[in-house]
Parts: C-alpha cells; sequence; structure tokens
C-alpha cells in the first residue's frame, strides 16, 4: 500500500503538500532510482475561487425567472448614463473654476501723494520732526463707466487691485534716495491680495517718480506681429485662440493637406509671414513664437508735490483689464458638492445589499429545485462534490480510495520498485541496535 501524501500547514501560509515521484520505469538504472530519492517538492495547493458578481447586475438567470428586473436594467443603464453626463461637467467646471471665463472691462487707477510737515519746515527741523510724504497707489474697476464708491453707488464684488497685475515697479530720484530708489511689488512673493500701494520716504524736495505696470492675464496673453495680425486679424491674446485662430484661417482657405492631415499649405499671406509653402502643424505653434511678445508694462509718472492741496496731483488713468466673471463660487459649490452625496451611497449600499440577497435566494431556490426533481442524484452528487472539497482543503488530492481497490492499481510498472524500496528502508531499520 502506498503511503498517503504528507502535508505540512504553516499557522501563516497556504498548504504545502509534499510530493514524491510516483512514476519509475522497470529496469532503470542506479541513475534513475538515486533521483527518486531527490529533494521531495514543495507545491503550493491552489486556492480555491470565490464566485463573484457585478454588484448591481442582476444574474441572467433571475431576470429570466423576473420579467419586470427588464425596468431595473433600463435604469441602470440610465444611472450610467447620467453618472458620465455628471462626471463630463464636473471636469467642464473644474476646468472654468481653474481657467474662469473673463470679460474686458476698465479698470481708473488713482495716483497721488500725500505730505506732512511741509509748511513747518524751519520749526520741524528745529523740532526733531523731519517733512514726509506717502505715495499711493489704488484702482476701481468701472461699471457701466462709472466709479461706484466716488458715486456713492454700493460696488459690485471684484477682485482687489493687486490681483490685476503681476509685478508693480516704483523708481525714485536716485539722487535723493540713493540707497533705495527702486521699490519693487511681486506677486510671485505675495500671495496676499491688495486694494492698494503706498510708498513712504522722508524728504522736502518736489520731484517725479515713475510707476511701471505689469499687468496679470490668465492664460498669459500676447501682442502679435504686424504681418500675423494682418492675417489672422488678433493684435493681442492668448497663444491657444492665437493657434486656433490660424487653424481656422487654413480651413476657412481649405489650406490642408489631403494626402497628410499634419501639413498644410501655405498661401501668399502665409508665406510672407512664415516664408514657406508648405508647414506641419506642430513646426507652425512653434514658429508663431517669433511673432509673439510680451505686452509692455503700462507706464505712469507723477509729480511727488510737497505744497498745496492735500492730497496732491491727483490723477486717474484707465487701463482695459480681463474681469472674471462672478459665477466662480457658485461653480466651485457645485464641484464641492459633487464630492458629498451621503444620500446616494446610502442607496447604492441598500442596492448591493438587496441583489447580494436576490444572488442567495437563487442559490437556495436551485438547491431545493434540483433535490426536488431527483432527490438520490442529488444527494449523491452532493456528498461527491462535498468530498472533494474536502480533499482540496486537506491536500490530500493525489489519494483515490476508489483507485486503490482496484487489483490495476498494483499492476502499475512503479510498484515494483516501490517495494523494493519498501523492504530496503525496512531492512535498514530493521539492522540498527535496538530496532524492534
Amino acid at each position: 500500500m502506498p503511503t498517503p501524501t504528507p502535508t505540512w500547514q504553516h499557522p501563516h501560509l497556504p498548504s504545502v503538500q509534499l510530493r514524491n515521484p510516483l512514476h519509475v520505469p522497470s529496469g532503470s538504472s542506479s541513475a534513475s532510482q538515486s533521483s527518486a530519492f531527490k529533494t521531495m517538492e514543495l507545491t503550493v495547493a491552489p486556492p480555491r475561487k470565490k464566485r463573484s458578481f457585478p454588484e448591481k447586475l442582476i444574474p441572467e438567470k433571475v431576470a429570466k425567472l423576473v420579467p419586470e428586473s427588464a425596468i431595473y436594467a433600463k435604469l441602470l443603464e440610465l444611472e450610467a448614463h447620467v453618472d458620465s453626463v455628471l462626471v463630463r461637467k464636473k471636469i467642464e467646471v473644474q476646468e472654468a473654476v481653474r481657467n474662469p471665463t473673463c470679460v474686458r472691462k476698465t479698470l481708473r487707477i488713482y495716483v497721488y501723494n500725500t505730505f506732512s510737515n511741509e509748511a513747518k519746515m524751519e520749526s520741524a527741523k528745529n523740532k526733531g520732526d523731519e517733512p514726509s510724504w506717502v505715495l499711493r497707489i489704488t484702482g476701481r474697476v468701472l461699471e457701466d463707466g462709472k466709479d461706484a464708491v466716488a458715486d456713492g453707488i454700493s460696488p459690485k464684488e471684484n477682485p482687489k487691485f493687486s490681483a490685476f497685475f503681476k509685478k508693480i515697479t516704483i523708481y525714485l530720484d536716485q539722487g535723493f534716495y540713493p540707497d533705495n530708489h527702486v521699490v519693487v511689488w511681486d506677486c510671485a512673493r505675495s500671495s496676499v491680495q491688495r486694494d492698494g500701494f503706498e510708498v513712504k520716504r522722508k524728504g522736502d524736495k518736489e520731484f517725479t517718480t515713475v510707476v511701471r505696470m505689469m499687468l496679470n492675464y490668465s492664460p498669459d496673453k500676447f501682442v502679435v506681429s504686424a504681418q500675423l495680425s494682418k492675417v489672422l486679424g488678433i493684435e493681442f491674446d492668448s497663444r491657444a485662440r492665437i493657434i486656433a485662430a490660424l487653424w481656422h484661417y487654413v480651413k476657412a482657405k481649405k489650406l490642408q493637406s489631403p494626402n497628410d492631415p499634419s501639413f498644410f499649405m501655405c498661401d501668399a499671406s502665409l508665406q510672407r509671414v512664415f516664408g514657406e509653402e508648405k508647414m506641419k502643424f506642430s513646426v507652425a505653434s512653434q514658429k508663431i513664437s517669433q511673432h509673439l511678445s510680451p505686452p509692455q508694462p503700462v507706464h505712469l509718472e507723477h509729480k511727488i508735490k510737497l505744497s498745496g492741496n492735500c492730497p496732491s496731483g491727483t490723477t486717474c488713468y484707465d487701463v482695459q483689464v480681463d474681469v472674471p466673471l462672478p459665477l466662480e463660487k457658485e461653480m466651485s459649490a457645485f464641484v464641492a458638492s459633487t464630492l458629498r452625496h451621503k444620500e446616494i451611497d446610502a442607496f447604492d449600499e441598500l442596492i448591493c445589499d438587496s441583489i447580494k440577497k436576490i444572488h442567495e435566494h437563487h442559490r437556495r431556490r436551485a438547491f431545493f429545485l434540483g433535490f426536488s426533481q431527483s432527490p438520490a442524484e442529488f444527494i449523491n452528487a452532493l456528498i461527491a462534490s462535498q468530498s472533494k472539497d474536502l480533499k482540496l482543503v486537506a491536500g490530500d488530492v493525489s489519494h483515490s480510495a476508489e483507485n486503490e481497490r482496484r487489483s490495476a492499481f498494483y499492476n502499475q510498472p512503479w510498484v515494483e520498485d516501490a517495494v523494493v524500496r519498501y523492504l530496503t528502508r525496512k531492512n535498514a531499520r530493521s539492522d540498527v541496535p535496538g530496532s524492534i
């Protein structure tokens, strides 16, 4: 009788079977016999596969038994369609929040200065209070061409003054202020938005200060060269819109190559701009950079006055800026609301639990239906299946009691060598002193 295959089980590892090579042909050489005693092979028992079902789908067999489930299937399709639309709209809203739609409005910039202790200069010097001045730069967005604050009207909510600028540089007279005659504000260094700026210095001399203000555009905008502007009809815009205008021009003129859509033919106007007869779209986007230049900063000059009315020299300048539409808060609230859908999650969990119950009831129905149709055959098949499962759990798959009951099992080629090995081992144990 062959010895059963031993099984080793580690408390934290899957069961491992220790298998001996069973098939050894008769009349084999000593080398082949020695190979039969090599280190036993470690083989991990195959794990049982769990039956998995889609979370929300009703089984096909259940759908045939319940025709009304077709309505539920249609609802699932509708839900999937609604979810896809919501995801697409959410992406669009997020993109709009990152790059909000802007409208062109007028920003009125006010530049003025105040002063103190100038009228009493001599007495101030005697007391130790030096004369000083303060330069102030503020601005407000006009509504329908009017300054709401100046007219006493409640202003609409707009970005603060500093939000419209990337960089502001103020140049003072180097002769009067040799150590700190340049004052710079950079939005990259200061994330706090401000309603205005002021520069305070001590001094009793009048001079002219220069203010350069670099406007902030999102996305960045460029000045188009005269040649390209004449072709596309764009003087100042973002790079993406300029490239889109070139594409629309090529499409309107039917210049795209029919053989290779990645190329387009240059008409006389484009040849004067790019200097080529045929171009690739990817190359055109690079060559456009040669015709784009950053916008010039706003250049203002203001004379610091230390006499007369205070504030002195009140001057205003109108500049066109991009003001985002006041829908950003509503869009952000919509995106945040789509992330919080506890009620929908609760319903989804309820549906999943109901589907699991349907699967369980379907298995029970199939069990009892099979038993009712043929009890004896059903029980025999169940016992055989359970016996197979028990063998899989125990790791004893190679052992078969049914085969061992038959004489053909002992007429196989390996039996003779197995008997020889068994007797050899038995004799070796009997030769050991004290062995029984």
